[in-house]
């Protein structure tokens, strides 16, 4: 099963977020030098995504920008001899084509946007990546799901899962544990946001998917769910009847920067993870805490 491309749902307003959000889009904020959207592509680089598409809505033009070409910028660090910088704008330059972006033109939920790159992605099984949320390690998150999605059936579709306190599960798509092997275990059963005390394991799914194409077409008949929107999950327990589902237990700490106290702490942990940082910031934490 060859993953080639990768969905990036990026039309949400942030409004978890906001005032932050109110003219800047959520994607990109930025976790210490650069912008969450640049995480998760890179991410998907990593895992050898060949193709990113991107689901956008009205006021997100700057991530289009974000990943093009700034002649005056080039120019201005050639002329000044930075070339430290112009190589850091090299590396994170995608090859000409291989973005793609399309329009969701009303906020329908997660399962429209996927919908909304149904023609982009054709007949072939891709990945959709959620950008407000990093997971911090080596290899990525993505990266594990591909090699796990390399020893299972040619139909399969994956989810990257994570245990929650059973409190909060009525906060999450949860899904059923089936038959497991190691950190990977077949799911039986989905439901999104179960009341309490209903849950069917404590194993939520987090934003990481591998689907394969007929998912679209139940997206196409798929009503409206939890909060009046097309929900990915109500879809994928469709899918389920027909195709098998796993549930992958990623290795790496999940950061949910779609909450401020998420992005605090995503920045925080980012930076410590920098060798160039962590002594200084250490030091600078050190001396706050000592006032």
């Amino acid at each position: 099963m060859k993953i080639r491309k990768a969905v990036f749902p990026v039309a949400g307003l942030g409004t978890r977020v906001l005032p932050a959000t109110k003219a800047m889009p959520k994607e990109m904020l930025t976790i210490v030098d650069k912008p969450l959207i640049q995480y998760v592509v890179d991410e998907a680089k990593e895992a050898g995504i060949e193709h990113f598409v991107f689901v956008t809505g009205r006021n997100k033009g700057v991530i289009e920008d974000h990943f093009d070409r700034m002649y005056e910028l080039d120019a201005t660090l050639a002329a000044r001899g930075k070339k430290a910088e112009q190589d850091i704008l090299a590396r994170d330059q995608p090859e000409a084509g291989a973005m793609s972006f399309t329009r969701q033109q009303a906020p329908l939920g997660l399962g429209h946007a996927v919908w909304c790159a149904r023609d982009i992605i054709g007949n072939e099984p891709f990945a959709v990546v959620l950008p407000d949320e990093l997971v911090l390690h080596t290899p990525g998150c993505l990266a594990q799901m591909i090699a796990a999605a390399a020893k299972l059936p040619e139909k399969s579709n994956l989810l990257a899962v994570q245990e929650v306190p059973a409190h909060q599960t009525h906060q999450y798509g949860i899904c059923g544990v089936g038959k497991r092997e190691g950190k990977m275990f077949e799911v039986d059963g989905m439901v999104e946001k179960p009341p309490q005390g209903t849950a069917p394991s404590n194993f939520s799914i987090t934003g990481r998917y591998i689907l394969q194409p007929e998912i679209f077409n139940i997206l196409e008949r798929q009503e409206r769910g939890a909060g009046g929107e097309i929900q990915l999950t109500d879809a994928m327990i469709g899918l389920a009847r027909m195709q098998s589902f796993y549930g992958v237990e990623f290795a790496g700490e999940r950061h949910d920067c779609g909450s401020k106290a998420g992005f605090l702490r995503a920045n925080i942990a980012f930076a410590l993870a920098r060798p160039d940082l962590r002594d200084g910031l250490l030091a600078d934490m050190n001396d706050y805490l000592e006032r």
